[in-house]
């Protein structure tokens, strides 16, 4: 189980114990925000993502914000395209509604949006439909392995 390898992960941080598991899920950004009792933009979601030859990217965003396809090519230099369904758990090691940042196989890259800044503190998922981990943004990109900071999302809306 995905959880599992990212408590694992998160062991060799004296941080296991921080993974929270809810009886119910946190699958979406709402789900999330809900159970956490937090505001949706807390919710560090992550977009998965086709990158180069056979590897994906991974996006950390706040969770109401939504990708912008001009922001995204001009960064990577191609079209954003979202990894398949059937794709997403062999190229992410986790499966839909749980997909994170942390015990990833090789081939994944995860960047980190400008987005999650605003926020002292974000939940990303901790590999399950039901799971999440409370980080500060340095955190997230110091446990993250992230490969930088971008900025590829869409403004604010409201």
């Amino acid at each position: 189980m995905a959880i599992e390898q990212v408590r694992e992960y998160f062991r060799k941080f004296g941080r296991e114990g921080d993974v929270l598991e809810f009886p119910v899920s946190s699958a979406t950004v709402e789900l999330a925000a809900k159970v956490l009792g937090t505001e949706p933009g807390r919710i560090a979601k992550t977009v998965s993502l086709y990158g180069d030859e056979g590897e994906c990217l991974l996006i950390l965003t706040a969770g109401e914000r939504k990708i912008d396809n001009a922001k995204f090519k001009q960064t990577f230099h191609k079209k954003a395209k979202m990894l398949a369904f059937e794709d997403v758990e062999p190229m992410t090691g986790h499966a839909p509604g749980g997909v994170c940042p942390f015990a990833n196989p090789d081939g994944c890259r995860v960047y980190l949006d400008e987005s999650l800044r605003e926020y002292d503190t974000v939940y990303p998922a901790c590999g399950s439909a039901n799971s999440a981990i409370a980080l500060s943004c340095g955190e997230l990109e110091a446990y993250s392995r992230a490969a930088g900071w971008v900025d590829v999302c869409k403004e604010k809306e409201g």
